[in-house]
């Protein structure tokens, strides 16, 4: 190997090392932000706690905070948007003829093994949304956002996607979804966490799909 050609390999492995010192200062930031959030929220209440406020507290300024967090309601239920693509990845990568529910139930599965949140910011979440209309309303429009992504995905999956009903139900069926998710975490969280998630998860489902 020349000078040049081991010179370049190295080149390549301290930007490399670079990135992912700068990734893991990234997340530790993340981590910080959301850690001096929720104490917040949970001390003097979600719509009590300020912006600035969180931001003075973590050490860092406010447009830091906004660009790790696009809202104050983003800090609880996380970035939509991203997420949302997350969930849709997750959802188009699992087999094609898997049927709609269980590719669901995979791709819930998927995105909350990747979410930066541990069991204890999950046991917040469901308490504050308890008590917070503005996190209750960001949590309708993620719903419909994320119904938007995954019914293309279902639809195909269904027996006669040509017909003008599959997309009528597509469209329940992602709904009563994400409705079954959302409840089986508001059980979870209401239980302190003693609930088995999945199988809340399952049990709501289950009942939707009652005969």
């Amino acid at each position: 190997m020349t000078r040049d050609a081991q010179q370049e390999q190295r080149d390549i492995k301290e930007r490399a090392g670079a990135g992912s010192v700068w990734e893991r200062s990234r997340m530790l930031a993340k981590r910080e932000i959301l850690e001096t959030a929720f104490r917040l929220f949970t001390g003097q209440g979600f719509e009590e706690t300020t912006i600035a406020q969180i931001a003075r507290e973590a050490g860092v300024s406010q447009r830091t905070l906004f660009r790790y967090f696009g809202t104050k309601e983003d800090l609880v239920l996380g970035d939509h948007a991203e997420y949302g693509r997350l969930l849709q990845a997750a959802l188009e990568s699992r087999p094609a003829d898997e049927r709609p529910w269980t590719a669901l139930r995979a791709a819930f599965a998927s995105l909350a093994a990747s979410l930066p949140y541990s069991p204890e910011d999950i046991l917040k979440i469901a308490s504050l949304l308890d008590t917070s209309p503005s996190l209750r309303a960001r949590q309708l429009e993620r719903r419909q956002q994320w119904t938007d992504l995954l019914v293309p995905d279902i639809t195909r999956r269904l027996d006669a996607p040509s017909d003008p009903m599959t997309q009528v139900r597509a469209q329940a069926l992602v709904t009563c979804a994400l409705a079954c998710s959302e409840i089986a975490v508001d059980a979870w969280g209401r239980s302190n966490g003693t609930v088995d998630l999945e199988r809340a998860y399952d049990a709501a489902v289950a009942a939707v799909r009652a005969d």
